[in-house]
Formats: structure tokens, C-alpha cells, sequence
């Protein structure tokens, strides 16, 4: 069993703690993400941590799952738009000017991976090509990559530069030539478009990218605890 670890991380950006769970001794941190509002011990509790925990074990890699803030984001059914995309571009600037050097830091490292399933795929995607060049590995699982969703008829220019199926069609495909980004969806998967669009646009870009695509199998935990160990076990097992 590895070592686990409950911290809170003070954050100035957003003037609050954020909770933030550490797995394992050694080896290459891996930021990880919840599915919808879900809380930084979601991956332990449905077994994700654990598909990978003989990586852990071994010291081949350490995961800090952070809580994301959703419901006061993206999901804030009850605020106006531009606060939500405000609170959610701090968040972001957390990950990027805070908590990710922290982990560089920590583990003394110039990159990361980030991990997450479903919307904690998007956390994941959207931060690492948001910040490529603190990024290496990218797994995200049934992720979605777009929050115009959340912003219907908003002209807000943060929705565009939020959504990685927007934003990466005008970006500098050799920004993101050194990351190894893994998308992994299945033929019954509700994101599975969503993964088809973007592994397109990566393919236009040249972006080197591995989309995989599981058979009879649903967006849900399942899918991911199988999947999970073989993406991250091809990178550092």
C-alpha cells in the first residue's frame, strides 16, 4: 500500500485552501483531476489510483489529486456567465502560476503529467496545452474539450481560449511536439465525437498523439480502470 497523504494548498490566486491528496514516495508526478464536481479523493474511492498503484510502489510515479472548484465554475448553474469563466480562469492560473511549480519544485522536474476522466480529462487537457512547456504526458480519458456549453450566445474571448477544440486549430503545432498526449475514448462512450474532433485537430497540426478506442464499454469507471494502467504503464512502467 503506498504512502497517502491529505494536504491543503494555500492559494493567493484564488485566496483559499485547496485540498489535495498525495500518493505515493518517488518517482514522476502526475496531476490528476475529478469527473464533475467531484471531490480530490474521487480517483482513490472509485479505484483509479489504484489501478496503478504497483507503479506507485515502485516509485515510478506519484499522484497529487487536486479538488477542482466546479460547482462555483463551469457548473455554477446559479451565476452569471462572465462569473463563471472569471472563477474558472483563476482556477486555471492557479494550476499554472501556483500549484504546478509546487509540484516542479517538489519533485524536482521541469514537467508534469496530468491526468483526469470525463471532465477531469478536460482539466487535464485544457492546462497542459494551456501551458505546454510545463506539460509531458497527457492522459485524458472520455474527456470533453470545449466549454461553449456552458456559455450559450457569450462572446467572452476566455470561452475560446478554454476550449482546446477552438484555441489548438490556431496554435503553433511545435509548441506541443514534445508531449506525449493520450485520448482514450470507446465506441459506446458519450465523448467518443468530442475525441474524434480533437484528434483530428492535433493530426492537422502534426501533434503527435495516441487516440485509442475501446470496444463495448461506457463512460463510466469501468473504462477508465481498465484503460488507465495501459496508458500510463506504456509511458512509465
Amino acid at each position: 500500500m503506498p504512502q497517502i497523504q491529505e494536504f491543503n494548498y494555500y492559494s493567493h490566486i484564488l485566496g483559499r485552501d485547496i485540498p489535495v491528496e498525495k500518493t505515493g514516495h518517488w518517482g514522476y508526478p502526475i496531476l490528476m483531476f475529478p469527473t464533475t464536481q467531484g471531490s480530490y479523493l474521487q480517483n482513490r474511492d472509485f479505484g483509479l489510483n489504484a489501478s496503478i498503484y504497483h507503479l506507485v510502489d515502485q516509485g515510478k510515479v506519484k499522484l497529487y489529486n487536486v479538488q477542482t472548484l466546479d460547482a462555483e465554475t463551469l457548473y455554477g448553474k446559479h451565476l452569471p456567465t462572465d462569473i463563471k469563466i472569471h472563477n474558472y480562469e483563476l482556477y486555471v492560473q492557479f494550476l499554472i502560476k501556483e500549484f504546478i511549480p509546487y509540484l516542479q519544485n517538489e519533485n524536482n522536474c521541469h514537467r508534469i503529467a496530468t491526468a483526469g476522466c470525463s471532465f477531469g480529462g478536460f482539466h487535464a487537457a485544457n492546462v497542459s496545452f494551456r501551458a505546454p512547456d510545463m506539460v509531458s504526458h497527457i492522459f485524458a480519458l472520455s474527456a470533453a474539450f470545449s466549454i461553449r456549453s456552458f456559455a450559450p450566445g457569450s462572446e467572452d474571448d476566455r470561452i475560446y481560449f478554454n476550449s482546446p477544440n477552438e484555441y489548438l486549430r490556431n496554435a503553433d503545432g511545435w509548441k506541443f511536439h514534445h508531449q506525449h498526449v493520450v485520448l482514450g475514448t470507446s465506441d459506446w462512450d458519450i465523448c467518443k465525437p468530442q475525441n474524434q474532433e480533437i484528434a483530428g485537430i492535433l493530426s492537422n497540426k502534426n501533434i503527435p498523439h495516441w487516440y485509442d478506442e475501446k470496444k463495448w464499454a461506457k463512460h463510466d469507471w469501468p473504462l477508465w480502470c481498465m484503460a488507465f494502467p495501459e496508458y500510463v504503464g506504456t509511458y512509465f512502467g
